[in-house]
């Protein structure tokens, strides 16, 4: 059985590694191209590239498949299935229709929910209590192809995208190996998704990032969940930037203004300050100033003795 694995980010890494360990026969993998990272901007490669090298397997890092001569590269591969896990392209039918087995791409929700690019934080966002992964038949269209197999897990409320989508890609490897087994011998059937049960998602932008202090305590709670690691949730104290690392949704303080820092008594639990939302106070736990490492809020107040009081700005 010929395997053509297609994946980018970290998410994807323990599938490739779960095919290779139990003696799947992988004969190429296919990732993004290397792009800029870091201050000094040098070409960086991917978590599936890395991975891969360590496996010698070789790569493939097609920029499109629009060009005729990406197209026959890959059916040169002879691949009878083709695993896909956060690619992070669209692949046009001409790809879809070379192997015998189809195209099995693995998506971090319940499909039809949060159908798009990310649906980890989408979810948290939205304050499910589960979400999961979907392995579905790759189709032309958007995560809309039918579903062979589910998983789902629970939500907790420490979950951060960086920490709900290791749990994720743990659960999608061990999904991926059951789905193959009874998708090769014949034993599965797609499930077409429910198109009036559909939600998408989009990229989060930098943008998204910056706190709107109107909004509810827990939906900034949420906030500041999803956009961990990236990127990240902000506003702004003195002109630098300051990132909400780590917070809880309280109840109210009464008649504070919107945006305002109030000193809490919370030590125990780490809280030693919260901002005061459109309904209830945020409080904080870790923050990180432009520029420095991330500190507890208490450790941010013995640098900061003016932050208490102060107004922050809403985005």
């Amino acid at each position: 059985m010929r395997i053509i694995f297609m994946g980018t980010p970290e998410f994807a890494v323990p599938h490739l590694e779960q095919l290779i360990l139990n003696q799947y026969e992988v004969v190429a993998v296919y990732t993004r191209p290397d792009r800029p990272a870091g201050r000094g901007r040098t070409l960086a490669s991917s978590p599936v590239k890395r991975a891969a090298r360590d496996f010698k397997l070789p790569v493939v890092q097609p920029v499109s498949f629009k060009a005729r001569a990406a197209i026959d590269e890959l059916k040169g591969f002879s691949p009878d299935v083709i695993v896909v896990a956060g690619f992070g392209q669209i692949l046009p039918q001409a790809v879809l229709d070379i192997p015998r087995y189809g195209c099995l791409n693995v998506h971090p929700s319940l499909l039809p929910r949060f159908r798009g690019a990310s649906p980890v934080a989408a979810a948290i966002l939205a304050g499910d209590d589960f979400t999961g992964v979907s392995i579905m038949l790759a189709s032309a269209a958007l995560d809309s192809g039918p579903v062979l197999t589910r998983a789902q897990i629970p939500v907790s409320a420490q979950d951060t995208t960086d920490s709900l989508t290791s749990k994720l890609s743990r659960v999608g490897a061990r999904v991926l190996l059951d789905t193959l087994v009874y998708w090769l011998r014949g034993e599965l059937s797609p499930r077409p998704q429910n198109e009036a049960e559909a939600t998408s998602c989009s990229l989060v932008t930098r943008e998204e990032g910056e706190v709107d202090w109107h909004l509810r305590a827990v939906n900034i709670w949420r906030q500041v969940r999803a956009f961990y690691p990236w990127p990240g949730s902000y506003t702004s104290w003195r002109g630098k930037q300051l990132k909400i690392l780590e917070a809880v949704p309280l109840p109210g303080e009464g008649s504070l203004e919107v945006g305002e820092v109030v000193a809490l008594t919370q030590k125990e639990a780490g809280i030693a300050f919260g901002i005061n939302t459109g309904d209830g106070v945020l409080g904080v736990l870790r923050v990180q100033m432009e520029g420095k490492r991330g500190v507890s809020s208490a450790e941010f107040l013995r640098g900061q003795r003016q932050f208490i009081g102060a107004i922050l700005p809403s985005g």
